[in-house]
């Protein structure tokens, strides 16, 4: 039997679980003001005259401003030179107030009223305007919806709207101590609740107790409760995000879960795979593949390598053990991984094609899947961030098929 897999009641479980929380701070007003002045310089470095930071998590990035994106536009101004500034509706305005961290003045709008005219009103009274015929670079969200963009571009040939995303992707992207140390406690939480979640299986148990055991055992431990989850058994695990029915487990079938939570709104995302039961010899080959390609992705993170070096180290591997070629199956599927922060997938990723240097902060998954089509799949998804060193893991990869949480390490 799997060692850590069975002989628990969710009970015993959660008994064991304990609030993780402790010590844990929210990102501090000066961080945030810090933000706003590295995107003004690359911003003056650009030539772009102004942002509009849409709700979303770039909103919540720059302003602590936690707002979900709708078909009102919600936002901050944000000046190459001066003071930021909101755009909301006039009913909303008390609500960004309370969720302000960096103050500024909140220019409203009413129901009837057009969002797009006073956003083009705000940028020229605060100086962003055209000169001579120059036309000012406005940058806007890339995640800004379409109709929101149509309704500027309508109101005015005055400005060039251009992609926000070099000035903001480009902040994003290498975390600072604050946002490592809140990953870090997330990734920790969430693995405690994953040795939880393998204690409780048993023959019969179906996928939707399991996920809603992992729901309870996030808010245990001290979390809103699991951002995402994902359970699978048997063939159902080679499908990466899953398949619309339950399944119940049976003995010497593979399970994956993956799942996460966030503190102060920081995230982690985490997967583990085994076997209910003794594992069979084709099981343990192919999770033995599984974790060389992980290490191997994880040895070829070297600072000022493109992040496509890394998904072509866990590609060569899997290709050396016969699988693959490329994204064939059996193989893997999907990039290795993702960058992560407030957002479950951000940019960079490791992939073939994004040739963005690794640098100090960056933070990754990596997760080369093997999937096994009509058999099973294997994900065994870690996540390290950039230190001037090299790499460093967020949480210990899994330890060996038979013993995946390492509890006889």
């Amino acid at each position: 039997m799997t060692l850590g897999v069975g002989g628990s009641t969710p009970e015993q479980a959660l008994a064991r679980l304990q609030d993780m929380t402790a010590g844990t701070a929210p990102i501090s007003e000066a961080e945030y003001r810090a933000r706003i002045t590295r995107a003004q310089t690359l911003m003056q470095a650009q030539g772009i005259a102004a942002l509009f930071v849409s709700a979303g998590s770039n909103l919540q990035y720059f302003t602590g401003v936690k707002w979900n994106p709708s078909e009102r536009m919600v936002g901050a101004i944000l000046p190459a030179h001066g003071a930021l500034e909101y755009l909301a509706p006039t009913f909303e305005e008390g609500t960004v107030l309370d969720f302000q961290v960096v103050p500024g003045v909140i220019n409203t709008w009413e129901e009837h009223e057009s969002p797009y005219a006073l956003l083009i009103r705000c940028l020229r009274r605060m100086g962003v305007a055209p000169n001579d015929g120059a036309l000012p670079r406005v940058g806007l969200c890339s995640s800004l919806p379409f109709f929101m963009y149509e309704g500027l571009r309508q109101l005015t040939d005055g400005y060039r709207f251009v992609d926000a995303g070099p000035i903001t992707t480009i902040c994003r992207q290498q975390k600072s101590a604050a946002e490592i140390a809140l990953m870090q406690r997330a990734k920790d939480m969430t693995l405690e609740v994953h040795k939880a979640a393998a204690s409780i299986l048993r023959e019969g148990i179906t996928t939707t107790e399991v996920a809603e055991f992992i729901r309870e055992a996030h808010r245990k431990v001290g979390a809103p409760g699991s951002i995402f989850c994902i359970v699978l058994f048997g063939p159902a695990s080679a499908f990466p995000h899953g398949v619309k029915h339950a399944q119940t487990l049976k003995d010497g079938e593979m399970v994956l879960i993956d799942t996460g939570c966030q503190v102060h709104s920081y995230l982690s995302d985490i997967t583990r795979s085994y076997v209910f039961g003794t594992p069979s010899e084709r099981q343990r080959e192919f999770w033995d593949k599984e974790k060389a390609a992980q290490q191997a992705a994880f040895e070829a993170a070297v600072l000022g390598a493109p992040c496509s070096s890394v998904d072509a180290a866990a590609r060569r591997s899997l290709e050396a053990a016969g699988l693959g070629p490329g994204y064939k199956l059996p193989g893997l599927s999907h990039r290795t991984g993702h960058g992560i922060g407030l957002d479950i997938h951000e940019g960079p990723y490791l992939v073939g094609g994004d040739d963005t240097p690794l640098a100090e902060g960056m933070c990754f998954s990596n997760e080369p899947m093997i999937c096994v089509p009509g058999e099973f799949g294997i994900r065994l998804e870690d996540h390290f961030y950039m230190t001037a060193d090299g790499p460093c893991w967020f949480t210990q990869p899994s330890h060996s098929v038979d013993d995946p949480f390492g509890l006889n390490a």
